[in-house]
């Protein structure tokens, strides 16, 4: 057995199929210098064609797994036209008068050097999309073919250094039983993906074994736990198939709770809805039992194109969304760009501290143009469904206030085109940053509903980059601190007579639930993967008993200590 990283969930047994390294010869060859304007048209056209297969991956992914996971190759396209690599290439063609293929090889070895220089796991796994894209742009100025997976239906457990997104795009996850990669982890894009796709995955083998793999050897994958068997016993094939039988029977299991209401076993009821980017997602949350939309994050809608997007462009996916949610709420969070999330065509600022700047809400004020005109959409959307508005990362009342006077002004707007729209629609905000859970009093006199945004409230109580794998220990969802501000806010809502719901990952996690039954919260807003598996645990819960658990968790100082508490809470469910 080897001990590796889980990646992405699931078991898999079967037979490796070893990818080839993904990287090309190429000679260090020098021209004359009447070359030179031949070999930039060269690396003109080999950007031309890496970018328009990109864009097509792109539109191949958000078909199939969702526009969140497309959005990897936004980083890609924006490698093609990064103009320090570029400089790179350009400058060594241009002063050491070699081949456009020779320098994107080095401009590649060079970049990559650097990032794996740096004690950062986060980057030094963004190496991995520069080599994909350098070695798509030498694949078309070479002429070489592109590597092919298997053709066959035979299913295999697929095994390479690195899987790049590029060549994730093409598995079918019906041959793929499963992944192994010797580089990479969890924040990885191939494992970003492989969860989205259904695919175990298990990484980090690199060093773990003195032989290379072989296309053909019996190898056994647990992306929970873990591990690695290379040609396993008869035993460890057995134990590892009634575990791969049972994951499945526990998922038709859970599937038949769709129709069922999440309801503790003495009585009390909470709504579970869901968070989605698209109406894909939508389908997919319904088949799971959502009631409703918790969180539909609209800047996904901005990522695919080349321009923003028109009032009747999001009019039309609004309205649709609330069509096929019956009745049932849809929340609508306003445009949530920077920070990790750029448009190509909207250049932002370059800021030391993005997650701490120029985004969100602050974009949105500051753009009233662009801000009206989705906030029209949206209100046009509201007559045909219980649709919402969310504004995200508020921090002060004044912004609340600005807001509100947009909205009526957007009002004003259809009012004088005589289009039709709810003009008691419901008005919440996200509470993501620490002022706001200090002043949700203030707050809470302004608007309709709380949404309890738990990914960022984390991360900025804590001052803890979750992303940043040297730091991702010190990420504790239930720290005190993070309860207490949980608390602050809740109680302010409830004190105001507002609603209070929550979304993030804390609200899919099924140790939280004595901490939402404590503080009074019935509403949690989830991915669609979650929305089963949380109602399954509700429905094997006793709310008198899981409110005893919450206070105790109030009443610790250690976030080991409450997380402890939680587990063992859970524990006895199966």
């Amino acid at each position: 057995m080897i001990t590796c990283i889980g990646a992405a969930p699931g078991v898999a047994i079967g037979r490796a199929f070893v990818l080839p390294t993904w990287e090309w010869d190429v000679p260090d060859q020098k021209m004359d210098v009447v070359d030179l304007t031949r070999e930039f048209e060269r690396l003109t056209e080999g950007i031309h064609t890496s970018r328009c297969e990109i864009e097509d991956m792109k539109k191949e992914v958000k078909e199939m797994v969702g526009p969140e996971e497309s959005s990897i190759f936004d980083a890609h396209l924006a490698i093609l036209e990064d103009p320090v690599f570029m400089s790179e290439i350009k400058g060594i063609i241009e002063r050491q008068y070699k081949a456009a293929e020779v320098a994107v090889k080095e401009a590649i070895d060079h970049f990559v050097t650097m990032f794996d220089l740096l004690d950062d796991e986060y980057m030094k796994e963004r190496a991995t999309d520069i080599k994909d894209v350098g070695n798509r742009l030498l694949k078309h100025l070479l002429g070489a073919p592109e590597i092919k997976l298997p053709s066959d239906t035979q299913p295999y457990i697929l095994v390479a250094k690195e899987l790049s997104p590029s060549q994730l795009v093409h598995l079918n996850p019906q041959h793929v039983l499963g992944i192994v990669t010797l580089i990479g982890g969890k924040t990885s894009h191939s494992a970003i993906m492989s969860r989205a796709m259904g695919i175990p995955l298990v990484a980090g083998l690199e060093g773990k074994r003195e032989e290379a793999f072989q296309t053909g050897e019996l190898l056994v994958i647990d992306g929970d736990e873990g591990v690695l068997f290379i040609d396993p016993d008869e035993e460890t094939q057995r134990v590892y198939a009634d575990k791969q039988r049972k994951l499945q029977r526990k998922k038709e299991q859970l599937q038949l709770l769709a129709e069922v209401d999440a309801v503790t076993r003495d009585g009390e009821h909470l709504t579970l809805a869901a968070n989605i980017s698209s109406l894909r997602e939508l389908e997919t949350s319904l088949k799971h039992g959502a009631q409703g939309v918790g969180l539909f994050r609209t800047e996904f809608l901005y990522m695919d194109r080349s321009e923003f997007p028109s009032e009747d462009e999001q009019f039309d996916v609004y309205r649709r969304i609330a069509q096929r949610a019956s009745g049932q709420p849809v929340v609508i969070r306003t445009l949530d760009i920077g920070g990790d999330k750029q448009l190509d065509y909207f250049a932002l600022p370059e800021e030391d501290n993005p997650f701490l700047g120029y985004r969100a809400i602050r974009i949105s004020l500051d753009r009233p143009d662009l801000f009206l005109t989705q906030l029209r959409a949206i209100l046009r959307a509201s007559a045909f469904g219980d649709v919402r508005v969310l504004y995200p990362m508020i921090s002060s009342v004044d912004e609340v206030l600005q807001a509100k006077e947009l909205l009526k002004r957007a009002m004003g707007q259809l009012g004088d085109r005589g289009e039709a729209y709810n003009a008691d629609i419901p008005v919440g905000i996200m509470i993501e940053v620490p002022a706001a859970a200090a002043i949700a009093d203030l707050l809470a006199e302004e608007v309709d509903f709380f949404s309890i945004g738990t990914n960022d409230l984390v991360q900025y109580v804590l001052a803890v980059d979750r992303m940043n794998e040297q730091i991702a220990h010190m990420y504790h969802p239930y720290h005190p601190a993070v309860l207490r501000m949980l608390r602050m806010t809740v109680n302010a809502a409830r004190d105001r007579g507002i609603e209070v719901s929550v979304c993030g990952e804390l609200a899919g996690d099924e140790r939280a639930i004595p901490i939402w039954l404590e503080l009074g919260v019935s509403k949690l807003s989830m991915s669609p993967q979650s929305l089963l598996r949380v109602k399954h645990r509700v429905l094997n819960t006793s709310a008198a008993e899981a409110r005893d658990t919450g206070r105790q968790c109030f009443r610790l100082g250690r976030s080991g200590e409450i997380e402890r508490l939680l587990s063992a809470y859970v524990t006895p469910v199966r």
